[in-house]
């Protein structure tokens, strides 16, 4: 069994980490921000969502060059242009301005999420993927927790601006740690490799892979639905502080994240197709709770169940993810249909909550997003369920 690289998983958690931890500190607050000038429901999910349209688009690109081209270069630019566009929030005074900063800071993040993640695939020990991608996985989710609770505090003590001069403060921490200590591209796997990685139009054609991506597609709509609408529900509906709603977007994260850990351990001994379905279903029932919330005390039990089925699912879909990557060849391309699902889920379930927001109730925002994660959960199911005769060892770990 190959050991992990210790320096190169260190530097790339503490990067992301840092990275993480600066988005959560704003984007639970934008959403305030935004409806404060006017913006109505579509415009609200406009913002959110268009961050994850233009990183859709590019994810194809820079993940399969990642794997031709290395893993280093593509993500020391990326957090250098991450921070470089964080500071342009500074500059925003309309809901327009901050849709167009979206747009890029989409761009940046696709130079350097799908490669971050193909290169802890591919530095993963054999029968560790579940519990070196729950590791990972608490660098971003602890991020995402802790940045909310932060951006709150900071937002009541100060000021707007100063949650945007942390955020590119901390993007640019992950540059400096990537670009000083992550080894030169030609000591990677990938490019010492001699083997052909498998094309798109391969990957397509994989049930397995597709039935992880519209797994990842579902719950990452959830997500958007909740980060987006969460606040204004809250501020709306309930009066609730900027301090309170940090509470509540961080719960679920929090809880997610520190699940990832025990629950990648277990995705290595347990069925991780089991865990996956299992945490889907928790996660729906979550979001419908949402419709039946009367207080804080009932939407924070609703972020935090849905916090559970997260943690239960994403190590087991992520390792099964790693296991496609090393199989295939093609981990950067895996890796990046796993995070163009995420993306393309946050700007839909964003895009669509938003339009139910105008045309009916908020409530109902949730309520849709169940449905979703239900779907999810069942076209998983069928896509996975059928296993072939004779297959290699290699997928018999992936029931």
């Amino acid at each position: 069994m190959n050991k992990l690289n210790k320096k190169i998983f260190g530097t790339l958690f503490f990067s992301i980490f840092a990275t993480v931890t600066g988005v959560g500190i704003v984007v639970p607050l934008l959403p305030v921000y935004a409806h404060n000038l006017g913006a109505s429901g579509i415009y609200i999910g406009l913002i959110f969502g268009v961050f994850s349209l233009s990183r859709t688009l590019f994810l194809p690109y820079f993940g399969a060059l990642s794997d031709k081209k290395g893993r280093k270069p593509f993500i020391v630019a990326g957090l250098f242009l991450y921070s470089f566009i964080s500071f342009a929030f500074l500059l925003a005074d309309n809901v327009q301005s901050l849709i167009i900063i979206r747009f890029f800071h989409g761009i940046s993040s696709a130079m350097m999420m799908p490669v971050i993640l193909a290169y802890v695939g591919d530095i993963t020990p054999t029968n560790r993927e579940g519990l070196t991608m729950g590791l990972f996985n608490m660098s971003m989710f602890l991020g995402l927790s802790l940045g909310p609770l932060v951006g709150g505090a900071i937002k009541d003590s100060f000021s707007l601006d100063a949650s945007f001069i942390c955020m590119g403060l901390l993007a640019f921490t992950g540059f400096l740690l990537s670009a000083c200590l992550l080894p030169p591209k030609s000591s990677e796997k990938i490019i010492q490799s001699k083997e052909k990685p498998a094309n798109w139009k391969q990957l397509l054609k994989n049930r397995n892979i597709v039935g992880l991506f519209i797994f990842r597609f579902s719950y990452a709509a959830c997500i958007g639905i909740i980060w987006g609408f969460l606040p204004v529900f809250a501020s709306s509906k309930f009066s609730l502080s900027s301090s309170l709603i940090g509470v509540l977007v961080m719960t679920g994260v929090f809880v997610s994240g520190s699940l990832n850990l025990p629950m990648g351990y277990l995705a290595d001994r347990l069925n991780k197709k089991a865990m996956v379905v299992t945490g889907g279903f928790i996660s729906s029932c979550a979001l419908f709770s949402f419709v039946l919330a009367n207080g804080f005390k009932c939407l924070f039990l609703s972020n935090l169940l849905f916090g559970l089925g997260g943690g239960i699912s994403i190590s087991a879909l992520m390792a099964l993810a790693i296991l496609k990557g090393n199989k295939t060849k093609a981990m950067g391309s895996v890796m990046g249909m796993m995070t163009m699902a995420h993306s393309l889920g946050m700007a839909l379930g964003s895009l669509f909550a938003g339009l139910m927001m105008d045309t009916f109730e908020l409530r109902y925002a949730f309520s849709f997003g169940s449905i979703i994660m239900m779907c999810g959960v069942a076209l998983f199911f069928i896509l996975t369920y059928k296993k072939k005769i004779g297959v290699s060892p290699i997928i018999a770990q992936e029931g």
